[in-house]
């Protein structure tokens, strides 16, 4: 244990990136409420709402995990977007999260590689992706994979359908 009191894990011999399997829900689920954490705020996923979401009838996202064998140490959550005045699909990569203790290892970088794939597989011309405004180590981390910085512009606006 370091003076700052996180733990360095060995980096793990093989991780494989591949889509989400229903028997990888929990862990999941528990990664996307650490990555809420993580930003100070609070998860209200369940393991019923993202199974409903990621296998349900009429899926509606896409999962990547980073699967070290005995567990998972990170995911991407992708979103389908579309500009219609272009003509363009796209996927929003949503969520990007590896665990404390793998971080630096690369497997950021390889989740973003194949969502990257999975994007083109589907027909797509772009990957988007946004970090807080002062996630600078987030913003160098995107920029170094060639992503291009783009102004947010106007109002998003919200109507709650319940």
């Amino acid at each position: 244990m370091t003076e700052d009191s996180t733990i360095t894990l060995p980096r793990p011999s093989l991780v494989s990136i591949r889509h989400a399997r229903p028997s990888d829900l929990a862990e999941l689920t528990e990664m996307i409420a650490a990555l809420a954490a993580h930003h100070g705020d609070a998860s209200a996923m369940t393991l019923e709402t993202l199974k409903r979401d990621l296998f349900g009838p009429m899926p509606w996202i896409t999962a990547l995990v980073a699967d070290a064998g005995e567990e998972l140490i990170g995911y991407a959550i992708l979103i389908p977007l579309y500009r219609a005045t272009e003509g363009q699909r796209g996927m929003e990569l949503h969520h990007l999260y590896v665990r404390d203790g793998q971080r630096g290892n690369g497997i950021g970088q390889h989740l973003v590689a194949r969502a990257r794939d999975c994007a083109r597989a589907q027909g797509c011309d772009y990957l988007s992706v946004s970090a807080t405004t002062g996630n600078f180590a987030a913003h160098r981390f995107y920029e170094q994979l060639d992503f291009i910085p783009r102004p947010v512009t106007g109002m998003r606006f919200l109507q709650p359908l319940a």
